[in-house]
């Protein structure tokens, strides 16, 4: 999750990464709401945000407030 310029977003969301590809996925609830990975990356990040939605919606609020949030554990 990264804190852009221009105002808050709408959606709380965060992006992930596998290559040179990008998926955005929503947190409330857990779903892909653009660009693309690989089927099988794309289940691996929804069964993570699965797991921390708690730390995601923590990490958005920090992220809107202005300040760093902690990292969140990756899936093991």
């Amino acid at each position: 999750m990264f804190l852009e310029a221009g105002g808050p977003h709408n959606t709380p969301h965060f992006h992930a990464y596998h290559g040179e590809q990008v998926g955005v996925f929503s947190f409330d609830p857990v779903a892909q709401i653009a660009g693309s990975l690989p089927r099988r990356q794309q289940r691996l990040v929804e069964a993570w945000a699965e797991l921390h939605v708690e730390e995601l919606k923590e990490a958005w609020e920090l992220l809107q407030a202005g300040r760093k949030p902690s990292p969140i554990k990756p899936l093991s």
